[in-house]
């Protein structure tokens, strides 16, 4: 309902631990790895829409063979396009000799993504531009099979600076500051200094230049490498790597911000950011698959062993809540449980909002992702109003069956209020056309109110900016007379910046800060606001672990209720005839829904990094300063 927030990415690595023939002979094709792939991205395409990107490594392959491919695109249906011009190569080796799809070393020599590792990503631009360069994976080549690396990841790091400083001062010169090619340049150093070690090793041991490549590929140990190449890392991430002889990994960070799952048996080894996915892709249940704990990772070597290593020692383990309250899909058997939760531990205020009136309320929910959360909601009245039948009952003193039978009958009233015209599209520029159109962007299901006597209650599962609730949902809304409009939002007001991977970077952005800056200012208290931008300003060049997050502060002088009411306020918009009240989930009720992720920085400002202090400063200090810009 309120603007979208970009979702961090997702990451699916696949490696098929038999050779090809295995999977024609026993699934009729050799295109099983990639199908599975396209079924592994599309499952995921809720992690990313901006963007997607695919990369192949071929096992075994002879110099001069080419053994790594990769396709990107930001294509408007990336997914699609990128795996209808894969198999346009095939499509056309079936025109001219159909035979030929089911010779395996035919298409390992001469047709692309006919390998046996794959690792795609689905990208949201968070940060830079939705152009082709900035889509995963990206590739680090050279002529050494095993220096040659291929990263994709979820990630977004608060440090860019010091390890793009660290990567200058051991002489590289990276061709830009930007995480990814940092990250990537930061493996990649450290990939170079393993394979020089043990080439010098082999030398030492007599062998020739050519079989040393060989004893290389098998003897190379990758989680030293990622020990030396991580462990300055300030961020969430769930990264992902092949590299060129075949070896491969998946490495999380050390709070488990970033999810990751991963599954294996006797075929396949799957790695992906989302628990379903895998089920659905493999037919597999929800216990057979498991999480990758913080700070570990799983290795994939060239041979096809598998096994975890610790990485980074875990910190503080905080789990992202958004995964549960918005970005994963409800289809995973815990989520969709902790959906219901959120939206059962709201009915209290929403009675309370009501006055006890449940009877003449209508509720819904906008937009389709607060499904779940509705259907807790609903839940949770109905046994509301259940104790209140009981309670009806026992107080008739002539308990006829036509008068039980009205208080039975008596329902929580679930309406389809607004619908969402996919069709219409907001392409007009200028403000008095456009917030028009925008009016128009939902279609009313009219006569689903009663005028000018029913409450609305609608859900949503979160509200950042509300720009969209003022510019159009409750406009909209408005037409159909209720009394009065209940927003409720199954997450708490976010108050604080994301600096992991989703697109919530600045505090003007959002509504609950900016509500709590107008309260400041109604009190006539301009001059704390100056204070604690001086507090950031002096701890501005300190180091991130000594930094505070003086934030905090601007909140601490009204409750969730006077900040709620603000929010109301200021996103009311003028001739609205309904009251609007708008309700948030508290942080409480947050932990008793989603116990197992409890990463409430944007809600709290208790960031589990120490670059997450260092991003609210900063952020703050641009907001006062006037700086429309990302804070790292």
């Amino acid at each position: 309902m309120s603007d979208p927030i970009k979702h961090e990415c997702g990451i699916a690595l696949l490696r098929l631990k038999k050779p090809l023939d295995y999977y024609l002979d026993k699934y009729g094709t050799a295109f099983y790895g990639l199908n599975k792939m396209y079924l592994l991205m599309e499952k995921q395409h809720n992690r990313g829409q901006d963007g997607a990107g695919i990369a192949n490594i071929k096992l075994d392959m002879k110099p001069g063979q080419r053994y790594i491919s990769r396709h990107r695109s930001v294509d408007s249906q990336p997914i699609q396009d990128i795996f209808q011009k894969i198999n346009s190569r095939f499509q056309k080796i079936e025109q001219e000799n159909p035979a030929l799809l089911k010779d395996i070393k035919y298409l390992k020599e001469n047709a692309g993504f006919t390998g046996e590792v794959f690792l795609g990503h689905l990208r949201y631009g968070t940060f830079g531009k939705n152009e082709i360069e900035n889509c995963h994976p990206f590739l680090r080549q050279n002529n050494w099979m095993t220096r040659n690396l291929v990263v994709a990841g979820n990630f977004n790091m608060t440090n860019v600076d010091e390890l793009f400083d660290v990567l200058v001062n051991i002489g590289q010169h990276p061709k830009e500051k930007s995480d990814t090619v940092t990250v990537l340049e930061k493996i990649g150093h450290f990939l170079d200094e393993e394979n020089q070690k043990l080439y010098d090793q082999f030398k030492a041991q007599g062998y020739s230049r050519k079989d040393i490549s060989g004893k290389i590929a098998n003897s190379m140990n990758v989680a030293n490498i990622l020990k030396h190449s991580s462990g300055d890392f300030d961020g969430g991430y769930a990264m992902a790597g092949l590299i060129g002889h075949g070896d491969a990994f998946v490495l999380r960070d050390p709070n488990g911000i970033r999810p990751a799952f991963w599954y294996e048996d006797e075929e396949i080894v799957v790695v992906t950011s989302e628990r379903p996915v895998i089920q659905t892709a493999f037919n597999v249940q929800a216990d057979k698959i498991s999480e990758l704990g913080p700070g570990q990772a799983i290795i994939i070597k060239k041979s096809g062993a598998v096994h975890l290593e610790q990485i980074n020692e875990p910190g503080e383990i905080t789990q992202c809540s958004f995964e549960r309250i918005y970005f994963s899909r409800g289809s995973d058997k815990d989520i969709y449980r902790e959906r219901q939760e959120l939206g059962r531990l709201l009915c209290a205020d929403i009675e309370k909002s009501l006055g006890g009136d449940i009877d003449n309320a209508v509720f819904s929910f906008i937009p389709n992702t607060a499904e779940s959360s509705f259907y807790g909601m609903i839940k949770g009245l109905e046994d509301i109003q259940n104790e209140r039948k009981i309670k009806e009952i026992e107080n008739l003193k002539d308990p006829k069956p036509e008068k039980i039978r009205e208080i039975l009958e008596k329902r929580t009233r679930i309406e389809k209020v607004a619908i969402k015209d996919a069709k219409l599209r907001t392409f007009i520029s200028g403000d008095e056309g456009r917030n028009d159109l925008v009016s128009h962007v939902y279609d009313i299901t009219y006569g689903s109110v009663v005028p000018n006597k029913d409450n609305l209650v609608v859900i949503d599962d979160s509200i950042v900016r509300g720009t969209t609730l003022k510019q159009s949902i409750l406009r909209i809304l408005d037409r159909l007379q209720p009394k009065k409009i209940i927003v409720v939002s199954s997450a708490p007001q976010i108050r604080f910046p994301d600096c992991y991977g989703i697109d919530m970077a600045k505090m003007g952005d959002f509504i609950a800060f900016e509500a709590a800056i107008e309260l400041l200012r109604d009190k006539g208290k301009d001059d704390f606001i100056r204070h604690i931008y001086q507090k950031c300003k002096d701890q501005e060049n300190l180091p991130k672990e000594q930094i505070k997050n003086y934030v905090k502060e601007l909140y601490d002088s009204f409750t969730d209720q006077e900040i709620s009411k603000k929010i109301a306020e200021l996103l009311t918009p003028e001739n609205m005839n309904a009251e609007v009240e708008i309700l948030y989930q508290s942080v409480e009720n947050l932990h008793k829904a989603c116990p197992g992720h409890t990463g409430d920085w944007y809600f709290t400002g208790n960031y589990p990094t120490p670059g997450g202090n260092k991003v609210v400063n900063k952020s703050f200090i641009n907001y006062i300063e006037g700086i429309n810009e990302r804070a790292y």
